[in-house]
């Protein structure tokens, strides 16, 4: 009888715990997290204490992943519908009597200072992977039409603050899960065959579309000089295209094995603007050059495949769709980022995932590791 009461072993406590990390996932973020260090050591150590700051957003973000790690995914579930009308429910609150920061107004305040649109990150493909879960089987046209209203409405309030990168961030994650969940290619090939046909247009007629004086209706003035900037630099080198050239510059000057570590003259010369948080990659990219970019990009290629493979193996049609929407998160980060810096998007104030200072965005990343953590733990489970 006395064994029956024996209390459980350290082991017997702890394994069920670490039950939820997926060993590729977690390796591929070790190598990360790894990079980010050494990248933000040297662009910032003479920037006051961020490199201590990244160290501890990286430790909260670890926090919360293994937190998050332990939440079964029907649990989260659970979640998505309260999570959701909170966050557009701040996000109006923002448009009536939010906070304005250089012509921005992104933040409220409810006791403390928030950006409510960072919640909109994971709150948006927790909703839609809710809404088709619940409509499994029976999927009508007008199910994805309602997917689409509820995508939309977030997105339009975050880019009415206006907050291009992260209206592209909210947006990526929710048509991922309405693509994921079945969507007809005959209604995927032509807004993106439109958008092609966009791009070479715009191209083609630059030098008319980005005369002095003529304005886009679609979008705001500062959108549009984006664009026009990433078309062509050259126009105002020092100043709104000085970002561009000195990112690419960067970029170039690193050739194949980059300069060293600690050795960027453009990073430590102060030439590269953000050079911890947006325009990292450029940093990374003079100091360690083509073989250091060469292993970043399998890394995050690694996470993503992982992501993708947790997400394909999920037990549910919920645990797969938002698998899937919160690999795409990454994939966008990573692909946006280094795609302004290198000078073929626009500047939209996107960080690097593990690599860009930031808290808020760190968090975020944590919550979005620990939800496929925590689908990877179910599958294991189902299978066991």
């Amino acid at each position: 009888m006395a064994a029956v009461f024996d209390k459980p072993t350290l082991r017997q406590r702890i394994v069920p715990v670490l039950q939820g990390f997926d060993g590729p996932l977690a390796f591929a973020v070790f190598l990360l997290a790894c990079a980010g260090l050494l990248t933000m050591y040297s662009s910032g150590f003479d920037h006051g204490t961020r490199f201590l700051d990244h160290g501890r957003n990286m430790l909260l973000a670890g926090t919360i992943m293994f937190v998050v790690a332990q939440v079964p995914p029907q649990r989260l579930m659970s979640f998505a519908v309260p999570v959701y009308v909170i966050g557009v429910a701040l996000l109006i609150a923002v448009a009536v009597f939010g906070i304005t920061k250089k012509g921005a107004k992104r933040w409220v305040n409810v006791g403390v200072v928030i950006q409510p649109s960072e919640i909109l990150k994971i709150a948006v493909p927790l909703m839609l992977a809710w809404w088709f879960q619940k409509r499994e089987g029976q999927l009508r046209p007008l199910d994805f039409v309602v997917g689409g209203i509820l995508l939309a409405i977030p997105v339009g309030l975050i880019m009415k603050q206006p907050d291009l990168g992260t209206s592209l961030l909210v947006m990526a994650a929710g048509l991922a899960v309405i693509f994921f969940a079945g969507l007809s290619w005959k209604l995927v090939v032509p807004p993106v065959a439109a958008a092609v046909v966009g791009i070479v247009l715009l191209v083609a007629f630059e030098p008319m579309l980005c005369a002095e004086g003529n304005r886009w209706f679609i979008l705001h003035d500062y959108q549009q000089q984006r664009i026009c900037t990433l078309l062509d630099p050259t126009k105002d080198p020092l100043g709104k295209g000085f970002h561009i050239i000195q990112g690419m510059i960067a970029i170039g000057s690193g050739g194949i094995f980059g300069k060293g570590f600690m050795q960027g003259t453009q990073t430590h010369l102060e030439f590269i603007p953000e050079r911890t948080t947006d325009f990292i990659f450029a940093a990374f990219s003079e100091e360690f050059g083509l073989v250091g970019n060469l292993f970043l990009i399998a890394a995050f290629i690694f996470l993503i495949l992982r992501g993708l493979a947790i997400a394909l193996e999920a037990p549910t049609l919920f645990s797969r769709l938002l698998a899937g929407a919160v690999t795409m998160i990454f994939f966008t980060y990573a692909f946006v980022n280094m795609g302004m810096v290198s000078g073929i998007l626009p500047v939209v104030g996107v960080p690097l995932p593990f690599i860009s200072y930031g808290g808020t965005a760190m968090v975020t990343l944590g919550m979005a590791l620990g939800i496929l953590m925590s689908i990877s733990k179910s599958k294991r489970l189902v299978q066991s």
